[in-house]
């Protein structure tokens, strides 16, 4: 059952929300965690009466606690959960049809930009790539153009988007905006407070917290919207699971706890990062230009837990991930541990290499999802790896 028209609990901070978000007094029989309803399908009353829920792909009770959970943290009216991100993804581009426009930042992650560049043609969509979305100006929109899509910050050099300034040109044009919240989360960033019309998440990601479980969320407050997203939400089948729903609300309650630790984390390692002699350049929010700080300060509450950084050609990038005896070579991020991974053969393997050049992005940078785990031993490890990857 789509989550509409939900009401989050008045006067609650964020970090009640995210333990208080899904009610005891809600759930069955009293339980403090909601039960995982498995079934696939449900009884009519008769012939002509079936009860709330009939089948699992259009409606299921532990699938619509988490899409109120979702809904709540993001003060919306609607959320829809999905198997994934890129599920969660391309139910929003479904939403396009033949002969539309869509802007897109050039820096996205790189399933994204595999979308655009495999996917829209054989619907007719047209595209268009920007460098840097803060330029944006009426010239880059055509009469087509239906969205405005953006990560702020992008993955993996955390440029960022002035995000109000983008939906009132949008709007002005006719144009809705959906942004990619992955990394910053709600308890950090709003979009849909700052003009945005979509937000997506993969809750893969900091909601999960555990690297336990693979979800996607569209969120919004347009019913339009909303209605074009259930139908296809129903129709494409890729919902969220039972199981995957409960961990996604247990994961939710740790949320504020971990993203404060690892915000903590992010400082003291931004400034080790900075400190190394083995680094040449590190990656935040805000580090690209005053410009985009100041952005970044006035639309987000906190940096996100995500660093970048190039090594200098003195480091054997390779010997660096083999050393590393804490951090974990492996993609995604958001979960309690520390993970690195190299862009280029990752997250971004999508894009050609003159792409990832125009976007920034080399063989040399690291992305780095910073966890929970004590700072100086983040900082030890990364220390001693840059120390026996030095080049003879």
């Amino acid at each position: 059952m789509a989550c509409s028209n939900h009401k989050k609990p008045s006067k609650l901070q964020y970090d009640s929300l995210v333990v208080q978000g899904v009610p005891a007094r809600e759930n069955e029989y009293g339980s403090i965690m909601p039960p995982i309803f498995l079934s696939s399908t449900y009884r009519f009353e008769d012939i002509n009466t079936q009860g709330p829920y009939e089948y699992i792909r259009t409606q299921n009770p532990t699938r619509e606690k988490a899409e109120k959970l979702m809904a709540t943290l993001e003060g919306a009216q609607h959320a829809y959960g999905f198997s994934s991100g890129m599920a969660a993804i391309s139910a929003i581009f479904e939403t396009l049809k033949p002969g539309d426009h869509i802007i897109s930042s050039a820096n996205i992650y790189g399933g994204t930009y595999r979308y655009f560049t495999d996917c829209f043609a054989k619907n007719q969509i047209d595209y268009t790539f920007c460098q840097d979305l803060n330029t944006l100006t009426a010239a880059d929109f055509k009469p087509e153009t239906k969205a405005v899509y953006l990560e702020s910050p992008a993955n993996p050099t955390l440029r960022v988007v002035d995000i109000a300034k983008v939906a009132k040109l949008a709007h002005e044009h006719g144009a809705i905006v959906i942004v990619d919240n992955t990394f910053m989360t709600s308890y950090l960033q709003r979009p849909l407070d700052l003009g945005a019309d979509i937000v997506a998440y993969s809750a893969t990601k900091y909601y999960g917290g555990h690297a336990d479980l693979c979800a996607g969320f569209v969120i919004t407050n347009d019913d339009k919207l909303a209605e074009q997203i259930a139908f296809i939400q129903n129709t494409f089948g890729a919902t969220i699971s039972p199981f995957d729903s409960y961990t996604l609300i247990r994961g939710v309650k740790t949320m504020s706890l971990r993203l404060d630790r690892q915000l903590e984390n992010v400082k003291y390692v931004i400034e080790a990062l900075q400190q190394q002699p083995g680094i040449q350049k590190v990656f935040y929010p805000g580090s690209y230009s005053a410009e985009e700080a100041a952005i970044h300060a006035k639309q987000a509450t906190g940096s996100g837990a995500v660093v970048s950084f190039e090594v200098a050609p003195t480091i054997d990038l390779g010997q660096f991930f083999e050393h590393l005896q804490m951090i974990d070579l492996a993609v995604s991020l958001g979960g309690v541990e520390s993970l690195m991974c190299q862009p280029t053969t990752t997250s971004h393997e999508p894009y050609p290499d003159a792409e990832l050049a125009k976007i920034g992005v080399h063989e040399n940078m690291v992305r780095f999802a910073v966890g929970i785990e004590n700072h100086n031993d983040i900082i030890n490890d990364l220390t001693q790896a840059l120390q026996q990857a030095q080049r003879n």
